[in-house]
């Protein structure tokens, strides 16, 4: 039997448990050498010096620290670094490419989360569900049952998706069955990648101006800060809704708070800028504004997904494999 690489734990400690429940350290232990009981959130020191001298692979999460020269320097005989999480850009380092050091992401894995969440926002933004209960828990036993509302409902709603990141792209495909008209728009997709996604592709602007509900699934890069700002919020129609799950630095939040205080447009925001929001934000107290504390990512028993994808990333690589999940380091400049 092959001997098991040698492996280091690099993240917050109290996620590993989430990450790798009892089956899946199993697994993963099969084919790394790897102790649950010592895990990296530091590099200094003695014993995790001692741990990265004979480090091939590091299995990362949320609270890595970065790999920086030092670091790298470190651990001579690194090979490989498995992420359980989505972006890398926080940890990684030029050296790491470099190096030839082979890294992937489970950022598929935690796409999936993210996309049922805005799937969900934007099926009950199209019954303008948000608004309806405030109405209802406002005029309670007086509220009309039953009554028609003219405008409500999902049939040939027009849904924008900004960006076809891997979120993007999967909320397409949750998007198919149903009686929604969808366009996309992505400077780095053409027509007839737009054609096999199943969707029309308008310059922002246009989408902007012809969708109901405006979903945002860009990377934040030095190009998209501010993607959405007060030129942008003019140009979509009154009763729209915007819809941010990915960065908060794509809202001109200053530019979103004037133009929902108007009552013209209203947003769902899982992500703000800054994150989170002072407590004297505008935000949380207007009425057209729905707010969540960065859950649409990976929560509670979805972690396992992400550590799932690992392990068999791990597999790969003990027998040899290429590994599915390797993230391509000439295009994190337009990824998230």
């Amino acid at each position: 039997m092959p001997e098991r690489p040698q492996a280091l734990f690099a993240m917050t400690a109290q996620n590993v448990p989430h990450l790798f429940p009892p089956d899946l350290l199993a697994r993963l232990r099969a084919c790394l050498d790897i102790d649950p009981a010592l895990v990296v959130q530091d590099f200094t020191g003695p014993r995790v010096r001692a741990a990265l001298a004979r480090t091939e692979v590091l299995v990362t999460g949320w609270g890595c620290p970065r790999l920086d020269p030092a670091v790298l320097d470190a651990a001579p005989g690194l090979r490989a670094v498995l992420h359980a999480a989505g972006s890398v850009k926080g940890f990684t380092t030029p050296g790491v490419w470099e190096r030839g050091i082979v890294v992937s992401s489970a950022a598929a894995a935690n796409a999936l989360p993210v996309a049922e969440y805005a799937l969900a926002v934007i099926l009950l933004a199209g019954k303008d569900v948000f608004a309806s209960r405030d109405r209802l828990r406002a005029r309670r036993a007086a509220h009309p049952y039953g009554e028609i509302v003219p405008g409500l409902g999902n049939f040939g709603r027009r849904v924008g998706v900004v960006g076809a990141s891997r979120v993007g792209r999967r909320l397409i495909e949750l998007l198919r069955p149903y009686d929604l008209t969808v366009t996309l728009a992505d400077p780095y997709v053409d027509a007839p990648e737009a054609a096999r996604l199943g969707v029309a592709l308008l310059p922002l602007d246009e989408l902007l101006r012809t969708a109901d509900i405006v979903t945002l699934h860009a990377p934040e890069t030095a190009g998209t800060r501010h993607l959405i700002g007060a030129r942008e919020l003019a140009l979509m129609p009154s009763g729209a809704v915007l819809v941010n799950t990915a960065r908060g630095a794509l809202v001109d939040h200053r530019a979103l708070t004037g133009e929902l205080r108007t009552g013209r447009l209203s947003a769902v925001l899982d992500v703000t800028d800054p994150e989170p929001l002072p407590a004297d934000s505008p935000l949380y107290d207007l009425p057209n504004a729905f707010l969540t504390p960065h859950l649409a990512g990976s929560q509670g028993n979805e972690l396992a997904r992400l550590g799932r994808t690992v392990v068999e990333e791990a597999e790969r690589l003990a027998a040899g494999e290429e590994l599915r999940h390797a993230v391509d380091h000439t295009a994190l400049n337009r990824a998230a």
